[in-house]
C-alpha cells in the first residue's frame, strides 16, 4: 500500500494517505528534543508524507512551532497542515498548570472557548507559532462537553474563516462518534478527524458516523489507529485510549496478534492498513517522536497482508463482518 496523494475534504486539500501526527513531538508522555523532532519530520518528508496534523494543545504550542519551523523550509504548495481550535493557551503558575501528559512544556492552563473571538484568537495564535498566513484544515478540537456551543458559535466562526480564505477546509476532531455524527448532520463541514473509534479493536463508527459522512460527502481522517499503543504491540504495551487496558481488551488484542503472527504479519501492520480500506476514510494520521518510528510506520504500511488473515479475524468475531478490509478492494 503506497502513501499516495488524495483530496481531503470539499476544499480540495491534497494530502498523503499517511499523515504525520504532531502530539508526540509536542512531548506527549515523553520528552522529545528539537533534533529528534526535526529528524522525525525530515524522515517523514523524505518518505513521501505531505500531510501534517498538529494542535495548540500538543505541548502548549511546541508541536506547532516545531512543525512550522520545518515546513516553512519547503515549498508551500507541496504540503498540507491541519490544526485545531477551541482550547486557548493561558500562562499559569507551576502549581496551577495542566499539562495533560505533555512533558516539559511551559506552565499553561488550557481554556475551552468556542466563541467566535475564542476561535479567532486560537487560530491567530496557531498561525503565529506555525509562521504561516493560512492553514489548510482547521478542526474544532474535542467539543464533547461544549457541543451546543460549538455548533451555535464555534462552527459559524470557522465557516467565516473558510469564507475569508484563512483556512481551506473545516471540520471537527473527537474521540467519539455520536457527537461527530451530530456535527456532520447539523453543519456543512468538509472533514472529520476521528481518533481511536475505527480500529481493529473498535469499529463503532460503522454504526453512525461513516454512513453520515458518505451521505454528506464528508472526508474522514482516522487517528489513534493503535488505540494508544496496544495495537502496536499488545505484548509490551498495555495502554488503551490513554488508560491501562482492561483484561478483556488485552485478551482481544492478543488474539488478534496471534492471528496476525500465524500469517507472518505484525499486528501493527494490520492496525495501520485496516482503516484505509473503508471508503469514507481518506487518510490516517499516525504520531511519531523519532525518525526510526516514522520509517517503521512507512514500512508497516507496505507489508503484504493475505486475505486469509482478515477472513480469520471475521470468523473469530475479532472483526465486524460489515467492516471493509484491504483484501476487499484488491
Amino acid at each position: 500500500m503506497a502513501l499516495g496523494r488524495v483530496t481531503l475534504g470539499r476544499g480540495g486539500v491534497e494530502v498523503s494517505r499517511l499523515g504525520f501526527g504532531g502530539a508526540p513531538i509536542g512531548g506527549l508522555f515523553r520528552a522529545v528534543d528539537d533534533d529528534d523532532a526535526r529528524d522525525a519530520l525530515a524522515t517523514a518528508w523524505d518518505l513521501g508524507v505531505r500531510y501534517f496534523d498538529t494542535a495548540p494543545h500538543y505541548g502548549s504550542g511546541r508541536s506547532e512551532r516545531r512543525m512550522g519551523e520545518f515546513l516553512r523550509a519547503h515549498p508551500r504548495k507541496q504540503w498540507a497542515i491541519s490544526t485545531k481550535v477551541g482550547r486557548l493557551l493561558d500562562s499559569a503558575s507551576p502549581g496551577s498548570a495542566d499539562d495533560f501528559g505533555f512533558v516539559g512544556e511551559q506552565p499553561t492552563t488550557r481554556v475551552f472557548d468556542f466563541s467566535e473571538p475564542g476561535v479567532r484568537r486560537s487560530l491567530e495564535g496557531s498561525l503565529e507559532r506555525l509562521g504561516v498566513d493560512r492553514v489548510d484544515i482547521a478542526f474544532l478540537h474535542d467539543p464533547d462537553n461544549y457541543l451546543d456551543d460549538a455548533i451555535a458559535r464555534g462552527w459559524p466562526a470557522l465557516a467565516k474563516l473558510r469564507e475569508e480564505g484563512v483556512v481551506r477546509s473545516i471540520g471537527a476532531g473527537m474521540n467519539q462518534t455520536p457527537a461527530l455524527t451530530r456535527l456532520v448532520h447539523e453543519t456543512e463541514m468538509d472533514v472529520v478527524l476521528l481518533a481511536g473509534r475505527y480500529t481493529l479493536l473498535d469499529q463503532g463508527a460503522l454504526d453512525d458516523l461513516f454512513p453520515a459522512c458518505l451521505r454528506r460527502d464528508v472526508s474522514v481522517v482516522a487517528g489513534g489507529v493503535f488505540n494508544s499503543g496496544i495495537l502496536a504491540d499488545p505484548f509490551t504495551q498495555h495502554q488503551f485510549d490513554y488508560e491501562p487496558a482492561s483484561s478483556e481488551i488485552r485478551a482481544r488484542a492478543l488474539r488478534i496478534a496471534q492471528v496476525c503472527a500465524d500469517h507472518g504479519v505484525p499486528i501493527a501492520a494490520a492496525a495501520l492498513q485496516f482503516p484505509l480500506a473503508h471508503p469514507a476514510v481518506t487518510s490516517i494520521v499516525v504520531g511519531a517522536r523519532s525518525a526510526a518510528e516514522v520509517r517503521e510506520n512507512c514500512r508497516l504500511l507496505k507489508v503484504p497482508i493475505p486475505a486469509e488473515l482478515w477472513t480469520r479475524l471475521r470468523a473469530g468475531s475479532l472483526l465486524r463482518p460489515d467492516a471493509p478490509v484491504p483484501a476487499d478492494r484488491d
